[in-house]
């Protein structure tokens, strides 16, 4: 038997790959989406019985080649079917698939689907939300906590979205080289994303980590189109930073483990020094931008030897410069962590005073704000701010530490 949890996460690991390589055949974007989603529901129903196959993208790709093509025939059998070349481009042997996964079909494929989702000729709004519904498969509900809006306006976007694609009948090719570079921001956001996607899972496995894996290994595609780009190199180096902290961020229990409790044998010096060197590069053109910036305040904690080594008033600096470049209610949330730490819980409450509207449905808000209460003395707000984080919790996890605050609060309550 198959675990459905370890299914749920293959399936996920794997649908940028199929999904590229079936945009490719099918050259439609919903003809593309309905053979994955149909290969998914097959996976569901036979591997718990026979197992998994020994590449799931390459199964899900065979599999949801042949129901397209069954779909077609059985719809429209007036419709013109793509041409042979394309619907041959694989043998029927699943082995072969697995073997040519990795080669340039994989890199154009994903890239292709990256930049169409990406498209110019859509709302600037609408590419990165389709991007991540299309390309990484990610939930409606989890888009919309990344964007900051209900779910229902996700929905529409998302939908309004595809309708333009079809609409417009967008080309379904690799964009010429300055078409690339237009559309390259959008796509470093989906990837960051797609990574962060992992990154919040709230458990660490293989199958979990194997989204942080894919973001990373888009992020070297991007590097080798654009070698010169130091945006791109901070955005790869960003991911590997953070990347390398993933064996210390969850205990035994899956609970999860503050950075600043973290133990730091743990994390991969060899994936730290990767992104140290890629920031190193990337901070040589001076062209400062939003992911380099971002980098360097990560290099900062990598490079502490100790949380309390942590410089965390450079780090202050650092979130000013990205609030000029990249301003958000997000970015000044996280400098006002930066400011508790270097000084004091008060200044960092003072900084969060006016995000209440614009963060009010982000769980790391009520959780930051909990704390830097506690710690000012402020238990009732606290406990109340514990409370709104708990019910927006993403995961388990996260619901546990900020019980585990709360239960500290109790603890400390004097007796009557």
């Amino acid at each position: 038997m198959t675990d459905p949890a370890w299914i749920d996460l293959a399936l996920t690991a794997a649908r940028p790959q199929a999904m590229g390589a079936l945009l490719r055949y099918f050259r439609n974007l919903d003809t593309a989406e309905e053979a994955f989603q149909e290969a998914c529901l097959r996976a569901i129903r036979t591997w718990p019985e026979k197992g998994p196959p020994r590449d799931p993208a390459a199964w899900l790709i065979f599999v949801g080649r042949n129901s397209g093509v069954d779909a077609i025939r059985k719809t429209a059998r007036t419709t013109a079917l793509p041409d042979e070349t394309a619907l041959s481009d694989l043998s029927d042997a699943e082995a072969d698939m697995a073997d040519r996964l990795d080669n340039s079909h994989y890199r154009d494929d994903i890239l292709r689907l990256m930049f169409t989702c990406c498209h110019p000729d859509l709302p600037a709004t609408q590419q990165i939300a389709l991007a991540l519904r299309i390309v990484s498969g990610i939930g409606v509900p989890r888009i919309a906590r990344a964007f900051l809006v209900s779910e229902s306006a996700m929905e529409q976007r998302i939908t309004r979205a595809k309708a333009r694609v079809a609409k417009a009948g967008l080309p379904f090719e690799a964009p010429a080289a300055t078409e690339r570079a237009e559309r390259l921001p959008p796509v470093m956001a989906m990837i960051y994303l797609v990574f962060n996607e992992g990154y919040s899972a709230g458990v660490s496995t293989p199958d979990v980590a194997a989204l942080c894996d894919e973001a990373i290994r888009l992020g070297r595609l991007l590097l080798r189109i654009f070698p010169s780009e130091p945006e791109v190199m901070g955005l790869l180096a960003l991911m590997l930073l953070q990347h390398a902290r993933r064996g210390a961020r969850y205990d035994e229990r899956g609970e999860v483990v503050l950075l600043e409790d973290q133990d730091r044998s743990l994390w991969d010096r060899r994936q730290i020094e990767e992104g140290l060197a890629v920031l190193d590069k990337a901070i040589r053109h001076r062209q400062p931008g939003p992911y380099q910036v971002q980098t360097a305040i990560a290099a900062l904690h990598a490079r502490a030897a100790s949380a309390k080594d942590t410089n965390w008033a450079e780090i202050d600096l650092l979130y000013q410069v990205l609030e000029r470049l990249s301003p958000s209610p997000v970015v000044t949330l996280n400098r006002a962590v930066a400011v508790s730490k270097a000084k004091g819980a008060s200044e960092g409450l003072l900084l969060l005073e006016p995000l209440g509207e614009a963060l009010d449905g982000y769980f790391y808000f009520h959780g930051v704000r909990g704390a830097l209460l506690a710690q000012a003395g402020e238990t009732r707000a606290a406990r109340d701010a514990f409370g709104r984080a708990i019910a927006l919790a993403n995961s388990p996890a996260e619901a546990a530490h900020i019980r585990q605050e709360l239960d500290r609060l109790q603890d400390e309550r004097p007796a009557s």
